[in-house]
């Protein structure tokens, strides 16, 4: 045992989980952690304009690192950052959430205090937060050790948001605490049930005519993404991806087949048709699947979970995917790989598309290029709405990493997840997609690149509203519309000091201008991308009426007026 502080005792986990960032915003009930956080060398403070942006840049951070940590201050904190930390939980991104909570004295007392509800109930937020978090605890010097140890594990097995709460008057004082590192892995699984569930699973490989492999995000959240890869190889047959998943395979791959999302995606015959689905940790939202018109047969899919195996409506409980898949591998890594499976061509950039001089940009032409411009090793976000469909239409080169939140879809996430996904690689290049009414959720975080000075590369659709509402419906109506920004001046506001550089681009001349320049550039550049307010990506110009029909039991050619 050793005599540390609890405050020195959280950070000092929090580093063996491997975060080096803390992001947040400081409160009058936080700052004592944050002194001690300061005062370490090894780790940074990462102060946002607002704790619902601290919390979208923890998540990147933890997509990226494997974990995050985010600080706020009671009420007002944490409940600015719930939305952040419930798309955390509905995407299994494990961020761990520290309140600084009022003294214990006034805790016990029950005081009327600012930032509580004024009711003396200083419960109900722990209670709000244990709704979209896997673990919760009020640390007190009788519990500290063992509740941060609890905690922590959990977010590390789960994959989950955690929420801590220490009171303002407790985070120097001393405890006992263990030295050893905190130990959040999984130990190995009953080996028979492993190895009935690796001889039942081998079976239906073996014993398929056409066999395939959909992952979805699950595979990058717990670590699987090399054991899925050379499983792949070894077996030799097709795979794919929910757009909840993508960058886990490499999509320049003969065996890639493009992203799977129902009806008329890339994929669809190659997962639909198969007679073994190797399916990883996936999930069927809306969103992914098309609205639910996937066609999958489940008797054929052998659904692997973290911590079970579902193969032929027979579960496997407690067996782990990575040891599944490692035994897996090993299995058919040395056999001869079965004729049976047809080939398929290599994937090839798309052709690019032919524009007269001076014509207005459109999707269908940005995206053919963008595939063109991304290279090894890019960090790729994508807005929901326009640039997540458009981008979905096109293949990420071997090495990229992509993130967006195709489940959660909280708008002007990715610009505060850029931040994160920077702060936890900086060496890479990174280019953010995002709408122009996605933006104005969280632009103020441009100013947090500024300071810690980041060069991104942001890409700025302006098509003046809200164009995936417009293609759902009320295409002309005034709630789609927004105010016209002037986005390129947003750096020089935000970071006057600061030496950046910003292009309008109107044709397909001006953007291969301003790509030319973001190449060799050293500093943040801000592209505006002016699209007229009705021009969509393909995939979205099918998905609105669908999703009004889901929604409001009509497509909007019918809609009339209400």
């Amino acid at each position: 045992m050793q005599r540390i502080s609890i405050g020195n005792y959280l950070l000092t986990r929090l580093e063996e989980c491997g975060i080096r960032c803390v992001f947040g915003v400081p409160g009058d009930f936080n700052l004592t952690t944050l002194e001690q956080l300061t005062n370490r060398e090894s780790m940074e403070w990462v102060g946002c304009c607002n704790e619902l942006n601290a919390a979208y840049a923890a998540d990147a951070y933890a997509r990226m690192q494997g974990a995050a940590a985010l600080m706020v201050t009671y009420g007002v904190g944490d409940l600015s950052a719930i939305n952040g930390i419930a798309g955390s939980f509905a995407e299994h991104v494990p961020v761990i959430c520290i309140s600084g909570i009022p003294p214990l004295h006034a805790l016990r007392k029950r005081l009327l205090l600012h930032h509580t509800s004024g009711t003396g109930n200083l419960e109900d937020v722990l209670h709000c937060m244990a709704q979209f978090t896997a673990a919760q605890a009020r640390i007190t010097p009788a519990n500290a050790a063992a509740e941060i140890d609890r905690v922590l594990t959990t977010a590390m097995r789960e994959k989950r948001p955690v929420y801590l709460q220490i009171p303002s008057d407790i985070a120097h004082l001393e405890i006992a605490a263990p030295r050893q590192p905190l130990d959040w892995v999984s130990r190995l699984a009953d080996p028979a049930q492993l190895a009935r569930a690796v001889e039942q699973v081998a079976y239906r490989l073996e014993h398929a005519q056409r066999p395939a492999i959909l992952v979805d995000g699950d595979a990058h959240r717990f670590g699987l993404r090399p054991l899925i890869c050379a499983l792949g190889q070894s077996l030799a047959i097709p795979f794919a991806a929910l757009a909840s998943g993508r960058s886990i395979f490499d999509e320049s791959h003969p065996l890639y087949r493009g992203l799977y999302a129902g009806e008329g995606s890339p994929a669809a015959a190659t997962i639909e048709h198969s007679d073994c689905l190797l399916a990883l940790g996936v999930r069927f939202f809306d969103s992914t699947t098309g609205i639910f018109t996937h066609e999958i047969d489940e008797r054929q899919m052998i659904l692997i979970e973290p911590f079970s195996v579902n193969c032929e409506g027979q579960v496997f409980e407690g067996v782990h995917a990575a040891d599944l898949l490692r035994a897996l591998e090993e299995r058919f890594a040395n056999r001869e790989r079965t004729s049976h499976i047809a080939p398929s061509v290599s994937a090839v950039p798309a052709p690019a598309i032919d524009a007269l001089p001076g014509a207005p940009l459109t999707h269908a032409q940005l995206w053919s290029r963008m595939e063109r411009f991304f290279t090894t090793d890019d960090v790729i976000l994508a807005e929901a709405g326009t640039a997540f469909s458009g981008i979905c239409a096109t293949r990420l080169p071997a090495g990229c990493t992509f993130i967006s939140q195709a489940v959660w879809g909280s708008i002007g996430y990715t610009l505060p997840a850029l931040l994160g996904a920077m702060k936890a690689a900086p060496a890479r290049r990174h280019l953010l997609f995002i709408g122009d009414g996605s933006l104005q959720m969280s632009a103020q975080e441009i100013s947090t690149l500024l300071r810690h000075m980041l060069a991104p590369i942001l890409f700025v659709i302006n098509n003046r509203g809200y164009t995936i509402e417009r293609k759902i419906f009320g295409p002309q109506s005034l709630y789609n519309e927004i105010q016209n920004w002037n986005y390129r001046a947003l750096p020089a506001a935000f970071g006057p000091e600061c030496t950046v550089q910003t292009y309008a681009v109107r044709s397909m001349d001006e953007l291969e201008t301003a790509l030319a320049a973001a190449e060799q550039a050293r500093n943040l550049v801000l592209i505006e991308l002016h699209m007229d307010p009705m021009d969509a990506p393909l995939s979205l110009e099918r998905m609105g009426p669908q999703i009004a029909q889901f929604d409001y039991g009509f497509p909007p050619p019918d809609a009339g007026r209400l």
